[in-house]
């Protein structure tokens, strides 16, 4: 009995550590893909960026270029892009005063 504590332990120990943590991000991955929507800026797994533009149950419609549509497998989508905020560009300078570009 004791011969088998060893194993036990190093399969609860792989379970901890690997199984457990790709079953997370496989549903994690699952809701994402259900909850796309028309206008969603998405990454394909292959690394193509694009906005959808028509949902279907098991295909999306991925508009990758102005009039240019892809029609891939919902399991394709990999992330929802997330858009990077502009940096806010404020004028802190008095009226009349030329920037660095008028000089």
């Amino acid at each position: 009995m004791l011969e088998l504590l060893p194993l036990v332990g190093i399969a609860l120990l792989l379970w901890l550590l690997m199984i457990r943590p790709m079953s997370r991000r496989q549903k994690e991955l699952g809701r994402m893909q259900s909850s796309l929507s028309v206008g969603d800026e998405i990454v394909l797994t292959s690394g193509v960026y694009g906005t959808i533009r028509e949902l279907e149950d098991t295909v999306v419609h991925v508009e990758v270029a102005p009039g240019v549509t892809l029609k891939v497998a919902r399991g394709a989508v990999g992330n929802i892009a997330t858009k990077v905020d502009e940096p806010d560009v404020t004028d802190d300078r008095p009226e009349g005063t030329p920037g660095p570009e008028e000089s």
